[in-house]
């Protein structure tokens, strides 16, 4: 059992592990924040296994950005991967371990100004041909049905598995994911998973 309202994290990142693609020292979870889908962040990063990142996403609020440092330090300490979304200078003051860029936002002149890891998300082939120049990890959404406001219409599993095939940098499926549906990843060389709305049980 898990912090109250975050009990499906240990068993998601085990089955992300399971997924077969590249990823080299990379965690095959990353869990991304939403002040509306994950509203305790400080519950959510103690709650989170060791193996799993977390993509801290302020949406420009001082509320979250001034709780960013905790939350990084909070995750490092138990040996886990930290990026800040959209925000190089948070990220850097923060401690954290890179940026995630938002498609819309990956250029060449933000990554410049960006430190250490960059993951980035794709919701179509050029925007994933774009992400092989610039990002390290590529979150390619959405592949299953999502309450995301930002989700499309799902490509599915084999789509995804098609766009990793062709991919230099380690395919993430992100939308939709929870502990049911991470499971028609497997054997289909897609590197790991982003979630949101599985961390409190939303499906």
């Amino acid at each position: 059992m898990g912090i109250r309202g975050y009990d499906d994290t240990a068993r998601l990142a085990s089955l992300a592990a399971r997924l077969d693609g590249p990823r080299g020292l990379l965690p095959a979870l990353f869990c991304l924040t939403d002040p509306k889908r994950t509203p305790d962040l400080i519950g959510l990063a103690h709650a989170l296994p060791p193996a799993a990142g977390l993509i801290i996403r302020t949406f420009g609020q001082p509320a979250i950005q001034d709780q960013t440092p905790e939350l990084v330090a909070i995750r490092q300490a138990k040996g886990g991967l930290c990026l800040v979304s959209a925000d190089p200078e948070l990220a850097h003051s923060s401690g954290a371990d890179g940026v995630h860029w938002p498609e819309r936002w990956l250029t060449r002149t933000h990554v410049r100004a960006s430190d250490g890891l960059i993951s980035t998300s794709a919701h179509s082939p050029m925007a994933l041909r774009r992400a092989q120049r610039l990002a390290d990890v590529v979150l390619v959404s959405a592949v299953f049905p999502s309450n995301s406001a930002s989700a499309g219409r799902p490509m599915g599993p084999f789509r995804l598995a098609a766009h990793a095939g062709r991919s230099r940098k380690p395919v993430y499926a992100l939308g939709g994911i929870n502990t049911r549906t991470i499971k028609r990843l497997k054997n289909l060389g897609i590197s790991g998973a982003g979630a949101v709305g599985a961390l409190t049980g939303e499906r």
